[in-house]
């Protein structure tokens, strides 16, 4: 069992679904009876915790434009926190998604003043000794600096997650509560005065705003997944929390 931490996660699928909440618990005993609640899960009450994203794009909003067009080849790169959590850390993620295969590269950030790397040249993390060429870490950069990539949006959700207790990467999650505001600089606390709600039915089938999302390696498909998706009926439907939020956002500037 692989829990999303501090690595690196090569060639998995990604299963995106819209359901609705009634359909939370019943999926939710299914996984049960192969998965775990990760350990953000196992601490929350109710086995959802909030996650904060702040998205990145080019000045042009190319990592848009990838996804609107469909193009095969895509990235999405962000910095996650999870607010609740005692330790408060945050992450960079790069993903890389080709066809429907997504490589997922992820490293934490120690330093408490981690957004002074972004904004002065001449600051140094306090892990700066520990960066290796090839780590996620430097990926990260490598491709924001390329691409001249700044924060645009942040957004926030409220996530439960089940690992899989019999293969070596499996996930089942559900996603609701979307909410999103303009990036002020890379600030990743939201304004509850600038957040705006993402739960309506101009984005989601009637009465279905949870995001439901099954992931596994590319060459380990489970069969209880195939088994889960067959037993619910459920249609996979796309669905971008960034596209969905920044589209707004952009039409509300211009």
């Amino acid at each position: 069992m692989i829990e999303e931490t501090a690595l690196t996660i090569r060639r998995r699928y990604e299963l995106e679904f819209v359901i609705p909440k009634e359909m939370i618990e019943p999926i939710s005993r299914f996984a049960s009876i192969y998965c775990s609640p990760d350990k953000y899960s196992s601490n929350a009450d109710n086995g959802f915790y909030c996650i904060n994203n702040l998205h990145f794009d080019t000045p042009d909003y190319l990592f848009l434009m990838q996804r609107l067009d469909k193009c095969n080849r895509r990235l999405h790169l962000r910095i996650r926190s999870y607010p609740n959590s005692k330790k408060y850390r945050c992450f960079l993620e790069v993903k890389e998604k080709t066809g429907d295969i997504v490589n997922k590269y992820r490293a934490p950030l120690y330093d408490e003043n981690w957004r002074r790397m972004f904004e002065d040249l001449d600051y140094s993390l306090c892990e700066e000794k520990d960066f290796d060429p090839n780590s996620s870490k430097t990926h990260f950069l490598k491709t924001a600096y390329f691409y001249n990539a700044t924060p645009k949006m942040l957004s926030q959700y409220w996530r439960k997650v089940y690992v899989s207790n019999v293969n070596e990467y499996a996930r089942v999650t559900f996603d609701t509560g979307l909410r999103y505001q303009p990036a002020e600089g890379y600030c990743i606390i939201p304004d509850e005065n600038k957040m705006v709600s993402l739960d309506d039915e101009t984005l989601f089938a009637p009465e279905c705003n949870v995001i439901l999302e099954l992931k596994c390696y590319t060459m380990q498909v489970p069969l209880w997944m195939i088994d889960l998706i067959r037993h619910f009926n459920l249609q996979r439907r796309g669905f971008s929390k960034y596209v969905a939020g920044i589209i707004c956002i952009v039409l509300t500037q211009n």
